[in-house]
């Protein structure tokens, strides 16, 4: 038998999803952080054992390993990339600081630009000049591009980003600029705004070629290391790396633009969700990952979650390649608990996997979530956790809790800790319940007409609480839910999305040039899918326009050609402009609610999406009551909102398809903990997936 391997990195659990025939199983153990690679290994050789073979036969039989990754979202937040400079045309070498005058929170007078990537004394410039049809205005001079790696030579740089005016259009001095930096420069890695976004407009360009030079070599540097392992182990197929686009390629495609990956672990949760739903009849969700460190959320409708290129800020840096958009709370088990002038502050600083939370038990001192539930008895002290690589521990916990609620002015002793507790509980929902409210409004969309899909290690803890809040009447919670982001590398189609910029009235495009540029993006992506392996007759592509209407900043993207073979573009005709202009107004309607009827719109780009189908894991599954009754494990105290009492638990053991577990209950599964609140009732369908439903 083969096998097909997801992976997932998280801030706290590196996550494991096995699929073997139609059985999928799952493994967790903790990250890693001094070099991840290794936690991948330790899981990988910990499922071989599972199967009983040695690590080299298992991965002598994967046909797949599949990895999403945090490298370059970790870089962001914890600012250890690579010291980087930035070689740009004479003029404009502060419109990177410009950020467009754009402030995340505009009533926030007091918010402080982000930390600056490449500060002024390593931003430098030389004199050319190329125009937006692509003509020289002023040659490169090469001495100056010298003296530039000169200064920045003398000041270490470890990584050089190159933005010029109009590369996108002509790269021919971008392209003599890589090749002196690398004679001059020779350790240092180079990013090229005409390789990685080549596009307008210049400052997104600009700021995603410096954030692709910032994580650059931490992310190509971990790939390295993780492929010399696994073929040090035994692994003799390629590995494939999630993008945050949804899709997922090679090491070898994502080296050439590991922004990429940013953000491509919670992507994979999303792209499994759209799976799961549509099999489940939900093509509306709101997905909820509650991991050990974040609280991520996203939106699939119509049963699809694309990519959208353009304005995405991740880590308050504009980034430009195409993501599954995601938004992103510092809310997960092991966010810190503190008191901060009288107020009670729960996250976004978190524990993370060391020491992580005390009730781990590896030197935590500050109280986090994970440490509330134990508390509240939603827990269990008295079981393995995480899959049983290691038990709770309430020592040192209470103490903790006592703490907090003498600062808040609460009674002393347990019943003051927990008190304590419980308002780090309702602290942490109402964060995570407001910045669900955020997204949906800023998409125009109600909760209410949503089914929640919660996974993630603690989703399924909070889940049923957070959707009566929203007024979301039913909750999914797959088998899979605490590896599920792992699973979602499963679904994911090895796929490449890439634009380029084309600007001409709508009414009259230049059809050659669109032409020509399809055909080197249709060429470009064929290549690396032989690369990969993959037969360019099972290849499908969606070739795309990006238009808009004179005077606006951003373009909509739409599929002009959906699910044809790729480079076959016939459909390029005499009709061309009529129905470009057509499918835009629709899509500008059923956007914005509004066209215009009177203005003619403009061609600001082309974009094509090619993938290659792959097997996913199994889904669907439907409800229908057995008439067996679940009958409880034991019972334990705890409190699930409505103040202490007798609660059953129900162990996975203890259960069926066809099964209903009335409220209230805690279902303990081997990687997670479900908790069925008051007023709800937890059904099991036929393929043992679990869904929550609101009773009158």
């Amino acid at each position: 038998m083969n096998y097909r391997v997801g992976i997932d990195i998280g801030g706290t659990f590196t996550d494991f999803a096995l699929l073997k025939g139609g059985e999928v199983v799952l493994h967790k153990n903790l990250s890693t952080p001094e070099d991840r690679s290794l936690g991948v290994m330790a899981g990988l050789g910990a499922l071989a054992g599972k199967e009983g073979l040695s690590l080299a036969a298992f991965l002598a039989r994967c046909e797949a390993i599949v990895h999403g990754t945090t490298v370059a979202d970790n870089t962001l937040i914890e600012m250890n990339g690579a010291l980087t400079g930035l070689i740009t045309t004479e003029g404009f070498r502060d419109e990177i600081e410009y950020r467009r005058g754009y402030k995340e929170d505009i009533w926030d007078v007091r918010l402080e630009a982000p930390p600056q990537i490449t500060p002024r004394r390593r931003r430098l410039t030389v004199p050319e000049r190329v125009l937006h049809d692509g003509s020289v205005h002023k040659p490169l001079d090469e001495d100056a591009l010298r003296e530039a790696c000169r200064r920045l030579r003398l000041q270490n740089v470890e990584a050089v980003a190159i933005s010029f005016l109009f590369s996108f259009v002509n790269p021919a001095h971008e392209r003599r600029a890589g090749e002196i930096v690398r004679q001059e420069i020779p350790d240092a890695y180079v990013s090229a705004s005409h390789e990685v976004l080549p596009r307008a407009p210049e400052y997104d360009r600009t700021s995603t070629t410096v954030v692709n030079a910032y994580v650059g070599p931490r992310v190509t540097g971990y790939l390295e290391r993780l492929v010399q392992r696994l073929e040090e182990g035994g692994y003799r197929n390629q590995l494939m790396v999630m993008q945050a686009s949804g899709g997922v390629m090679t090491k070898d495609y994502i080296e050439g633009a590991p922004i990429r990956v940013l953000a491509s672990g919670p992507a994979g949760g999303v792209v499994g969700s759209a799976h799961a739903g549509r099999a489940k009849g939900c093509p509306d969700l709101l997905c909820v990952d509650m991991g050990g460190t974040s609280y991520d959320m996203a939106l699939v409708l119509d049963g699809e979650a694309p990519a959208e290129a353009g304005w995405n800020m991740h880590h308050r840096y504009l980034v430009g390649v195409p993501m599954v958009k995601v938004e992103t709370l510092g809310a997960g088990g092991g966010s810190i608990c503190q008191v901060n002038k009288g107020v009670l502050e729960v996250g976004p600083r978190s524990a993370g996997s060391e020491p992580g939370p005390i009730c781990y038990g590896r030197g935590g001192a500050e109280p986090t979530v994970t440490d509330a539930l134990v508390m509240l008895g939603i827990l269990s002290t008295e079981e393995g956790f995480a899959g049983g690589s290691f038990r709770l521990t309430r020592e040192g916990v209470a103490e903790a809790f006592r703490r907090i609620a003498d600062e808040l002015g609460h009674e002393a002793g347990d019943s003051g800790a927990e008190r304590a507790a419980f308002d780090c509980w309702r602290v942490i929902n109402a964060h995570m319940s407001q910045g669900v409210r955020r997204t949906t409004a800023g998409k125009g969309v109600d909760p209410k007409d949503l089914v929640m899909l919660a996974y993630g290690g603690n989703g399924p803890a909070f889940a049923a609480i957070q959707a009566e809040d929203l007024g979301i009447t039913r909750v999914l919670v797959p088998k899979a839910s605490p590896t599920f982001s792992a699973l979602g590398t499963l679904v994911a189609d090895p796929t490449i999305d890439e634009e380029r910029s084309c600007l001409s009235p709508a009414s009259a495009p230049d059809l050659d040039r669109i032409r020509r540029l399809w055909t080197d993006l249709s060429g470009r992506a064929a290549r690396f899918f032989a690369g990969a392996r993959l037969e360019k007759e099972d290849i499908r592509a969606d070739y795309r326009l990006n238009m808009r209407y004179p005077g606006q900043n951003f373009s909509l993207s739409f599929d002009f050609a959906a699910d044809v073979p790729l480079a076959q573009l016939d459909f390029i005709d005499d009709g061309f402009a009529a129905r470009a202009i057509d499918l835009f107004n629709a899509g500008h309607m059923s956007e914005y609610g509004h066209i215009r009827e009177h203005e003619v719109p403009e061609i600001t780009g082309v974009r094509l999406v090619a993938r290659v189908r792959t097997p996913s894991p199994p889904a669907g599954g439907s409800f229908r009551p057995s008439g067996l009754v679940a009958r409880p494990h034991r019972h334990r105290r705890a409190n699930l909102g409505q103040g202490f009492a007798s609660v059953p638990i129900y162990r996975e053991t203890d259960l069926a398809p066809g099964m209903e577990i009335p409220a209230p209950a805690i279902i303990e599964e081997t990687f997670t903990t479900i908790v069925v609140y008051p007023g709800w009732v937890a059904q099991i369908d036929s393929v043992g997936d679990y869904q929550l439903v609101k009773r009158d």
